[in-house]
């Protein structure tokens, strides 16, 4: 039907067809000749014309079976004229998908652990600017320098240094958190890949690997990124000591020295290492409970951030004491109070606020926590979609 041309002719006492392809040709006898419009298909012919495709019998009834009878054809008696059934739909069909998806923001990035540290940078940054005033309530109720209660920490960091008191360290934050996650995620997501079995392979671990990953990403962040950590304590504690992080990290040095820098390190990483295994372990568990459930192999953003904040709240809950202490630890010898570990950390508290002490600030830290951790993997899981690698998702 590429190079010929389908000619419909009625007359009163005779009609033909022509293809020049075909070179067929046949006449109707009157009383079998419709006037008016004609609406046929291949299928349909036998009945206006005398020509049935499907009949077995079909030269025995003086009728022809017309050949490419696949080519699903319509002559409809309207302006448009012959249309082709199954092509124009076709097209149609895939630009009305096109425009229900929406434009679909896509940056090629060749190598796949650039890929993953990007999105992982992103995801710190927007997670912790998006948390950053319930980050600073949550550390002066920790240490206790400003008030004993969610309400009375924000009303005298409103009193003092108004909306900006809120978001002070903020920035040291983002720079800390940034690389920070980007290289948690970046050890998690590729550990965790090679350390899954495949489909019909027996486990290479007798724990889960989601376990293992989480707790190895977790160590390798924070010795590379404690010092800023620690930095950022300190000018959010420490309000007019300290000019800006380079002065901080000058002024440390000077009057501490290096070791100062890397204070409560070992409380950090007993605290970091169930905090980040329980974390991305329970991330795991739920996105595959989801797709178990759900039977739907892709989540969506709403989906990831619930089940990121899950995770988060799960992790946070059983290892919350431990990051009190560590708190404690980093403010030095603020307040006058020196700690020899983190065992004498944890035992001085209990001596002197009881088991409350161990869990005051857990809400504010949840409430920070817990969509911080949302936030993070969705933006990660995004940003690994929108970084692909010729065409494909990342």
């Amino acid at each position: 039907m590429d190079r010929g041309i389908l000619q419909v002719y009625s007359q009163k006492n005779n009609g033909f067809l022509v293809n020049c392809d075909i070179g067929l040709q046949w006449s109707l006898p009157e009383d079998r000749f419709h006037h008016g419009g004609l609406f046929a298909s291949v299928g349909q012919m036998g009945m206006e014309f005398g020509v049935s495709p499907n009949s077995p019998n079909s030269r025995d009834n003086g009728n022809f079976k017309l050949p490419c009878m696949d080519l699903y054809v319509k002559y409809v008696s309207a302006p448009e004229g012959l249309r082709i059934v199954g092509v124009t739909e076709t097209i149609e069909e895939e630009k009305a998908k096109k425009k229900k998806g929406g434009i679909k923001l896509k940056i090629k990035v060749a190598n796949p652990s650039l890929r993953r540290l990007i999105s992982g940078a992103v995801a710190g940054a927007v997670s912790r600017t998006a948390v950053a005033p319930l980050e600073t309530i949550r550390t002066h109720l920790m240490v206790g320098s400003c008030g004993h209660s969610t309400t009375e920490v924000f009303h005298n960091i409103m009193k003092t240094d108004g909306w900006k008191g809120l978001f002070r360290g903020n920035l040291v934050n983002v720079i800390r958190v940034a690389p920070s996650k980007a290289i948690e995620l970046f050890v998690y997501d590729t550990m965790n890949k090679n350390l899954s079995p495949k489909p019909g392979e027996q486990p290479k671990l007798p724990v889960p690997a989601s376990l293992i990953a989480g707790a190895c990403a977790g160590v390798s962040s924070t010795l590379c990124t404690y010092p800023l950590e620690l930095v950022k304590t300190r000018l959010t504690i420490q309000r007019g000591v300290y000019n800006g992080i380079l002065h901080a990290f000058v002024k440390i040095l000077r009057e501490e020295g290096p070791a100062e820098l890397y204070r409560g390190l070992a409380a950090s990483l007993i605290g970091v290492i169930p905090y980040s295994a329980t974390n991305y372990f329970a991330y795991d568990t739920l996105r595959k409970i989801y797709k178990k459930v759900l039977k739907q192999e892709k989540i969506g953003n709403i989906e990831t951030l619930l089940i990121g904040s899950a995770a988060g709240a799960i992790s946070s809950s059983a290892t919350f004491p431990l990051e009190v202490a560590r708190k404690h630890m980093q403010a030095g010898a603020l307040g006058g109070r020196q700690y020899k570990n983190m065992l004498h950390a944890l035992s001085s508290i209990l001596e002197q606020e009881g088991i409350q002490g161990l869990y005051r600030g857990l809400g504010p830290s949840c409430m920070k926590l817990v969509p911080a951790a949302g936030i993070s993997f969705m933006c990660y899981e995004l940003c690994k979609r929108i970084l692909v690698e010729d065409g494909e998702d990342a």
